[in-house]
């Protein structure tokens, strides 16, 4: 927790006059981007952000960084095509070569290794399976520096693959499908947005618990940075714990805006996003089943990927025969839909902008 943020003492009934935060005209909400996001910035309109990138990248003299990120892009394209039991070799190539755009961008000096490696979980198994097949995250290398520039707070560094794709809000959906007893762990929220105390001079994170979701039950797993708003009279209201100082919340100032950056970066601890059409936000919450890990869905796709890399690479036919199992689904739901959100992150990571695919408006 950041030394100037404020911890939520405040009680129903106390004074106070709330306000939605504006700045350039537009509702401050959350941001995709978790360590530079540009406030108040317009968003991208576009079906794919690869040529944003690359121009945002060369105007900023980052030349380095363009040529990871044009070898990122041309391993995507190898992909497009590709039968699912070869591409994730090529998908996990495209994810690293974004990442080190982006180290290289944020000028943070990293090991050229990879940073994970696999880890044996099988013991006297011979049986392939999501819960044995592990990775293990270096002290050195890509994957390592990523989650050190991220602020990741995870301390174990061995995961199974059942792990990393429980914690992934993109195909959570998927997994929980696929294990039909599991409580799902992805919270949908409504209504996203800072907002400020005008009396007491600090601004928090808001939103609603979606319709569906609307249960006592669910406010009692809420992840310790999210609490419910007993300063509204609506049930399901929810609030960041963390407050930040904002003095002029009619007119923002600089200061105030970087304080907004210091909530952005704590809240972002415990609210994902699925990208698409619309940005979809989720509160992690607090579930039996497998490992809550504090990493952010950029790491874990990486870490999995890479997994799925090797045993392309390494074991073709186990991969053939793991692809052909009880979880196929979720696997390939994982290999198919990764890339889209990865570079969708990535993207936003690298300019601080955010991205969304547009939508055509029929004729008024």
């Amino acid at each position: 927790m950041p030394k100037n943020a404020i911890v939520f003492n405040k009680k129903k009934g106390e004074a106070v006059s709330i306000i939605t935060i504006k700045y350039k005209g537009r509702e401050l909400k959350p941001y995709k981007a978790i360590v530079s996001p540009l406030i108040g910035a317009p968003t991208v309109l576009t079906q794919s952000s690869w040529d944003f990138v690359s121009l945002w990248l060369k105007k900023e003299g980052h030349k380095n960084a363009l040529l990871y990120w044009h070898q990122s892009e041309e391993f995507h394209k190898a992909s497009q095509g590709m039968p699912i039991q070869s591409s994730p070799l090529l998908h996990y190539y495209s994810y690293m070569n974004a990442v080190k755009a982006l180290l290289t961008a944020k000028n943070i000096s990293f090991d050229q290794m990879h940073g994970v490696r696999a880890h044996n979980m099988r013991g006297s198994s011979n049986k392939i399976s999501i819960v044995n097949e592990g990775i293990n995250i270096l002290n050195r290398g890509i994957l390592p520096a990523l989650s050190t520039y991220l602020g990741e707070k995870e301390t174990n560094r061995n995961h199974n693959l059942q792990e990393l794709l429980f914690n992934l809000p993109y195909i959570h959906r998927t997994y929980c499908i696929s294990y039909p007893k599991q409580t799902e762990m992805f919270i949908p929220l409504v209504d996203c947005c800072f907002v400020a105390d005008t009396i007491n001079k600090y601004a928090y994170f808001s939103a609603k618990l979606s319709k569906d979701f609307c249960s006592y039950h669910v406010l009692n797993r809420l992840p310790s940075g999210l609490i419910k708003d007993e300063t509204s009279d609506e049930k399901y209201k929810i609030k960041s714990i963390i407050e930040v100082p904002f003095l002029n919340p009619r007119r923002p100032s600089k200061e105030d805006l970087n304080q907004i950056k210091i909530l952005q970066k704590e809240i972002r601890q415990d609210i994902h996003y699925i990208n698409g059409s619309q940005t979809l936000w989720y509160a992690k919450s607090v579930v039996a089943g497998p490992k809550n890990l504090q990493r952010f869905p950029i790491t874990i796709t990486l870490a999995a990927m890479h997994r799925l890399s090797e045993i392309c690479r390494y074991r073709p036919l186990e991969l053939a025969s793991f692809l052909n199992g009880q979880k196929n689904w979720l696997l390939s739901e994982f290999i198919q839909e990764s890339p889209l959100q990865f570079i969708d992150a990535i993207s936003s990571e690298i300019t601080g902008y955010q991205f969304l695919v547009p939508n055509v408006r029929s004729a008024q």
